[in-house]
C-alpha cells in the first residue's frame, strides 16, 4: 500500500488475478498429470505391479510437495494425488495392471452423462461454469442463442468425455495396458483444450449477443430524469380559468 501524497488518496497495488488456466495448474499441468500414469507403466513392466503402485503413488506425492515449495496452485495437484491413489488401490484390489485405469475410465462416463443431462434440462454445464466463475448472473440463459451456443459447447465437452470412454473401455478389456496409459495421456489436455476452444467460441457468441441486445434496448429514466421531465410537462402546461 502507498502513502499519501499531496492530500492524494492511498491507493492499493492491484496483483493481477490468476487465469483459469493458470488455476488449473496451467501448461505444467499437463506434465504433471501424465508422469504418475508413465511412472506405473514402466515400473509395472520391469519390477511389478507392486512397485508400480508405490511408484505411481510416490511421483503423486512428489509432485504435491514441489507444487507447495513452487508455491504453485495445489488444488490440480490434491485432486491428481487422490486420482492417482484411487487408480492405485483398484489395481491393488483387482490385482491388475489394468485397474489402474478403471477409475479414470468409468469417471469419463460419469461426466459424459452429467454434461448431456445439463443439456436436457436446459442448463448448459459450459454456461452455468463460465458464468459462475465470472459473476454474470444467468441472463444468458434468457437469450435464446446464448442457450444454443453454450449446449454446442456443452455437447462437445460431452463427446470428448464419452470417446475417452468409449476408447479406453476396450482398450481396457481387450488387455492393452500399454496403449492404455497412452490414449490416457493422449486423450486427457490436448483433446481438453480442443473442447475449451469450443466453450471460449461459445462465450464470445454469446457475450457479443448480449452486448447487442444491450446497445438495442431503451434505456430506462433515472429518477432526476423522470423529476426533471414532470416539471417541464407541468411548468407548459396551460392555466385553466375559474
Amino acid at each position: 500500500m502507498t502513502e499519501p501524497v499531496g492530500g492524494e488518496e492511498k491507493t492499493e497495488d492491484k496483483k493481477p488475478q490468476p487465469t483459469l488456466l493458470e488455476q488449473m495448474g496451467g501448461l505444467s499441468g499437463l506434465f504433471y498429470s501424465s508422469l504418475p500414469v508413465i511412472v506405473f507403466v514402466i515400473a509395472n513392466a520391469i519390477f511389478g505391479l507392486t512397485v508400480g503402485i508405490w511408484a505411481a503413488v510416490g511421483s503423486a506425492v512428489a509432485i504435491t510437495v514441489l507444487r507447495i515449495v513452487r508455491k504453485e496452485p495445489l488444488q490440480p495437484a490434491i485432486s491428481g494425488f487422490f486420482g492417482v491413489a484411487i487408480a492405485a488401490f483398484i489395481a491393488y484390489r483387482t490385482g491388475s495392471a489394468k485397474g489402474f485405469f478403471l477409475f479414470g475410465i468409468w469417471t469419463s462416463l460419469v461426466y459424459c452423462g452429467v454434461f448431456v443431462l445439463s443439456i436436457v434440462v436446459r442448463w448448459p454445464l459450459a454456461g452455468v461454469v463460465w458464468n459462475a466463475l465470472n459473476g454474470s448472473g444467468h441472463a444468458w440463459r434468457k437469450d435464446k442463442k446464448s442457450l444454443i451456443s453454450y449446449s454446442i459447447a456443452t455437447a462437445a465437452m460431452a463427446l470428448i468425455f464419452g470417446a475417452r470412454f468409449v476408447v479406453q473401455r476396450w482398450l481396457y478389456d481387450e488387455d492393452y495396458t500399454g496403449w492404455l496409459a497412452f490414449a490416457k495421456i493422449a486423450m486427457g489436455y490436448p483433446l481438453y483444450a480442443l473442447g475449451l476452444l469450443t466453450v471460449v467460441w461459445a462465450v464470445r457468441r454469446s457475450d457479443k449477443h448480449l452486448k447487442a441486445q444491450a446497445e438495442e434496448a431503451p434505456r430506462e429514466e433515472t429518477d432526476e430524469e423522470v423529476e426533471a421531465r414532470l416539471r417541464a410537462k407541468y411548468a407548459q402546461a396551460p392555466a385553466v380559468d375559474n
